[in-house]
């Protein structure tokens, strides 16, 4: 089975994160062959690519970056990896898609724009791996129903680390059939599959978690605002957090190691996460929840993105609470 990958610079996926997962050391694989008579897989977005590789899977990558898409075979090796310029040329050939994409417009945009997937035959499944809006992904599996095209909804959880060492907690929404089919592509990028109903809901549960976590760094770094504040010593407090219940993944994961160190390198954008809480403060208000800590963590989130930016890295949300104190 080869498996494809497309990606117009347009709809480049976090190029920080991308650039970090293509320069790993090439994997240690057998070639499959590029040429064989199975359909392609297609995979729009390329960082996730390698481990695909090491687990088998030849990849057609496509992207309008010719230095990204060199930087791909470079990392992969000479033949694991064939390359096209030309996104359409995935619809025309593969029946089952990967999308990793920053935004619901960029997933519609290929979903259903002139250059996308428009002519991909009708029975061809399209997953679509990024965090997008969960009425939008809905409306989208409708529309390209319409085509004989199925869609279903699978992001991923766990930053650059684990995917590029293919450990990602992925969740799934869809169809039985629809995820049987993909099974095999999604395995090999996580460890963790999680089934979270019909489509549309696993976008939404994504959401979900990235709001708690968000709630649970936006405490974090009050606290340490405060504790600098009364002359505490902050190292101290990022222990007693983790031998306490305060413990949550942003104290084990991003106080000692990027925040008091001032690294401020967690490996996820500022802009994104605003994006994800976006999205879950969509969902409180579609179900009429009264999320007083999503408002909270939404309005932070606002003030760190107009004074630092959508690049700045998340975990700078420090700096944004620190000064506004």
């Amino acid at each position: 089975m080869s498996l494809g990958s497309a990606q117009d610079s347009s709809v480049a996926t976090e190029t920080t994160e991308r650039d970090q997962l293509l320069r790993q050391p090439r994997p240690e694989r057998d070639d499959p062959a590029l040429s064989g008579t199975s359909p392609p897989l297609g995979f729009i977005g390329i960082g996730m690519v390698q481990a695909l590789v090491r687990a088998g899977h030849a990849v057609l990558a496509c992207d309008s970056d010719a230095a990204r898409l060199s930087m791909l075979v470079d990392a992969c090796g000479s033949g694991a990896v064939h390359t096209t310029p030309v996104a359409a040329e995935v619809g025309e050939r593969c029946e089952v898609v990967l999308l990793m994409l920053p935004t619901s417009e960029h997933v519609a945009g290929v979903l259903l724009g002139e250059q996308g997937l428009g002519k991909m035959r009708p029975g061809g499944l399209i997953v679509d791996m990024g965090s997008s809006i969960p009425a939008e992904t809905r409306r989208l599996a409708a529309a390209l129903a319409e085509r004989g095209l199925r869609l279903m909804d699978a992001p991923v959880s766990g930053g650059v680390a684990k995917a590029r060492a293919g450990t990602l907690a992925i969740l799934a929404g869809g169809a039985d059939a629809d995820l049987d089919k993909a099974r095999p592509y999604l395995e090999a990028l996580g460890e963790t599959l999680i089934r979270t109903g019909a489509v549309g809901s696993a976008h939404a549960m994504k959401a979900l978690n990235n709001f708690v976590y968000a709630a649970g760094l936006l405490a974090a770094v009050e606290a340490l605002g405060m504790a600098e504040a009364a002359g505490l010593d902050t190292a101290v407090l990022a222990d007693v957090l983790n031998a306490s219940s305060g413990r949550n993944v942003a104290t084990e994961t991003k106080l000692k190691q990027f925040i008091l160190t001032g690294l401020y390198a967690g490996g996820f954008r500022l802009g994104l996460m605003a994006k994800d809480l976006e999205i879950a403060a969509g969902l409180a208000e579609e179900t009429g929840v009264d999320a007083v800590a999503l408002q909270a963590c939404r309005a932070a989130w606002r003030r760190a993105l107009a004074m630092l930016g959508a690049e700045a890295d998340n975990t700078e949300i420090h700096r944004s609470v620190t000064k506004a104190t």
